[in-house]
């Protein structure tokens, strides 16, 4: 199988990266079956060694196994995120459960625990490095959180519980692709489509014609669908979208109800088995934040921070919004719905700063914007980018740049992934195909890939960005860089193999360039006339950056906090979805509620990723990267200094050590709240 299967070969292509063009949809069930054994055999060899368990023949060894599987597995999974079919879910459905076994098959593996523990119980004997240190403390956490503690009759359940969650995760992204990509808004009449921008219209059209339909044709992928419910002047079809973006997997044959209430039972009575209070205790516990009640108390010192703020900015806006409608004769409404949230906000910040969307994106063609994220990543960590057009990829649309160190060698492979197309779900993620490592003395270097979603180019204008999406290519382009970056041992510890609520630090941190009039210089310039991006513009995105930021705070504190509500609790007693997620909405919400709609049914973070009970991280960490950024702000945007000690103690250490340590070698001291609620303008 292996001369015939490419994914059981040694890659014969340019730097090892995975070929594509050569693998068949059915190469992976074999692939699977046979890496799965070649793993459970290098887990064998490590049970059957006669020696006694040290450091070498046992952690370094686990860390080192299922080297074919992992690599199997990213190329899979990946695919099954940015180019799925039919036929790759159904695999996934067949064999998600088969790893989650094998995963279970390791941990629960008594022989190799006794090893494991053995290494672990004689730490303070052993002169370790503070990396092989973490490895052995992740590796013994590793079994002793999977179950190695547990009676065989708690282990059967465990593995029980493990292998159905597999299912029911991967069924809930399943019904949230369904359900997004079923509906549709098919409109012949331009006229119903006032307001709307030539792109938006110019991508409907095309869409339209993809679909082999005349007129145009709006979706709920988020590029079809913001721009619609931003500028759209026809009210009833933006609550025809709205409700349909909000009823995603609520109801009907794609629901996700019994999927939600089943997946947050399972979590808890894992965590109980495990000895937990509930799934967050146990998910916590290797988090910065450390327990429920600290996310908790840092999501109550925010909300009180940004709910009377963001109070006021809502009365603001409906006065606005009344003010609009009457000016404009147009139809008054009694109360504003979240259908008109978007669109009147747009209205005000476009006469409170004379800036919209539409009149910075031909400063943001995507090329542009690429060029400039390079641009940034040489000043500050000396990368240089070369598209190589030889390396094979998955989808035309996929670019591949060989990045380079200043001295020549080579640091990464970088894969970049834009555009919304069937098979590819919604949103924006960084992910990798290969980690980095040392092998015997040579470092291996990773193959690191960015997957979003933006407006395709047009038969009459390339690709322009609007500044949300410009923030969000930076915000993925940071998690890249600490996947690039990454200088560790072990891969176990590698890159992003970072607590989650550290993850976002270097993605979030990068996204501050995009408001700085030095670097925006660097690449926001006219696409027709290439003219650089004008001062007076510079400085109102400045000021609008912080515009309504009581509101953006509310809105993420709220999802953050329906995660901890449903994973931070015993739900034995929750039998609604919808009843239940009001509840907690409760607190936060200020528009009035959709009876059709239901956040929970599609919140793919923390019901199909790896967010549940980490949701807050994103706020977390940007109290990290508003505190970090202050330095450079101090010493200099393109300080390189600066730039030297943040990839030094943060973007190249991955997990090697706490990250609260990391953090404060570069910092000088532990983060402070301050900085961020300086920067939202929440304090004075």
């Amino acid at each position: 199988m292996s001369k015939s299967n490419p994914l059981l070969s040694t890659f014969k292509t340019p730097f090892d990266t995975a070929p594509f063009s050569a693998i068949d949809e059915a190469h992976f069930e074999p692939a699977f079956a046979k890496a799965i054994s070649l793993a459970q055999s290098q887990i064998d060899d490590i049970v059957n060694n006669s020696q006694p368990a040290t450091f070498t023949n046992t952690i370094e060894a686990l860390d080192s196994s299922g080297d074919t599987l992992s690599r199997i597995s990213s190329i899979f999974f990946n695919l099954n995120s940015a180019e799925t079919t039919d036929e790759i879910q159904r695999i996934a459905r067949e064999v998600s459960p088969i790893l989650s076994k094998f995963g279970n098959d390791v941990t629960l593996n008594q022989e190799l625990f006794k090893r494991v523990k053995s290494v672990y119980d004689q730490r303070d004997e052993l002169t370790l490095d503070p990396e092989q240190a973490t490895l052995l403390e992740k590796q013994y956490k590793r079994f002793a959180r999977n179950g190695a503690n547990l009676t065989e009759e708690s282990k059967t359940r465990l593995r029980e519980i493990d292998v159905r969650l597999a299912q029911l995760t991967l069924g809930f992204g399943e019904n949230v692709l369904a359900a997004t990509q079923e509906f549709e808004l098919h409109i012949e009449d331009k006229d119903q489509l006032a307001g709307l921008p030539d792109t938006a219209l110019e991508a409907a059209a095309d869409e339209a014609k993809s679909r082999e339909k005349s007129g145009y044709v709006f979706t709920l992928d988020y590029p079809s669908y913001l721009p619609f419910m931003t500028y759209a002047d026809n009210r009833e079809l933006r609550e025809k979208l709205s409700k349909a973006f909000g009823a995603r997997a609520y109801s009907g044959e794609h629901s996700n109800q019994d999927n939600v209430l089943e997946i947050v039972q399972l979590r808890y009575e894992r965590a109980q088995l495990l000895g937990y209070e509930t799934h967050a205790h146990f998910v916590l516990e290797e988090r910065m934040a450390m327990s429920p009640e600290r996310v908790n108390e840092f999501s109550q010192e925010l909300l009180e921070k940004a709910k009377p703020a963001a109070k006021s900015e809502f009365e603001e806006l409906t006065g606005f919004a009344h003010q609009y409608l009457k000016e404009n004769k147009l139809p008054s409404i009694k109360k504003l719905q979240k259908w008109d949230g978007a669109y009147f906000v747009e209205k005000m910040k476009k006469q409170r700063f004379d800036l919209d969307d539409e009149l910075l994106k031909p400063y943001f063609k995507l090329e542009n914007v690429i060029d400039g994220a390079f641009e940034i990543a040489q000043r500050l960590y000396g990368l240089s980018f070369k598209l190589n057009k030889e390396i094979d990829t998955y989808h035309e649309d996929v670019m591949v740049y060989e990045a380079r160190n200043e001295d020549g060698s080579l640091n990464s492979i970088f894969y970049a992934d834009f555009f919304p197309r069937k098979g590819k779900r919604n949103g924006a993620w960084m992910t990798s195909f290969k980690e980095q490592y040392m092998d015997s003395d040579k470092n291996v270097r990773p193959h690191v890939s960015i997957v979003c979603n933006f407006t395709k180019p047009t038969q009459t204008k390339p690709s322009l960005l609007t500044f949300n999406e410009v923030t969000t290519l930076f915000h993925e382009f940071g998690h890249a860089l600490h996947g690039m970056l990454a200088n560790t041992t072990y891969k176990g510890l590698s890159g992003t193999s970072v607590f989650w609520d550290f993850v976002e630090l270097p993605s979030q941190v990068l996204e501050n360039w995009c408001y700085e009039k030095e670097s925006l210089e660097l690449f926001a310039k006219h696409y027709e006339t290439g003219e650089v991006i004008p001062a007076k513009y510079i400085d109102k995105i400045k000021k609008a950056s912080n515009f309504h930021e009581g509101l953006q705070t509310l809105r993420q504190l709220s999802f953050g906090m329906l995660d901890m509500s449903w994973h931070g609790v015993d739900p034995s007693g929750i039998d609604n979805v919808k009843k239940y997620e009001r509840k907690t909405f409760e607190h936060t919400d200020l528009y009035p509620d959709v009876e059709s709609s239901c956040m929970s049914t599609a919140f793919s973070h923390i019901f199909q990723g790896g967010y549940s009970a980490g949701y807050y991280s994103y706020k977390w960490a940007e109290v990290l990267d508003a505190d970090a950024f202050e330095l450079f702000k101090e010493k200099g945007i393109f300080n390189r200094e600066v730039a030297t000690r943040f990839k030094d103690h943060v973007l190249s250490k991955g997990g090697t050590e706490n990250p609260m340590l990391l953090y404060t070698r570069f910092r000088g001291s532990e983060p402070k709240i301050d900085a961020l609620l300086k920067r939202a303008g929440l304090v004075a």
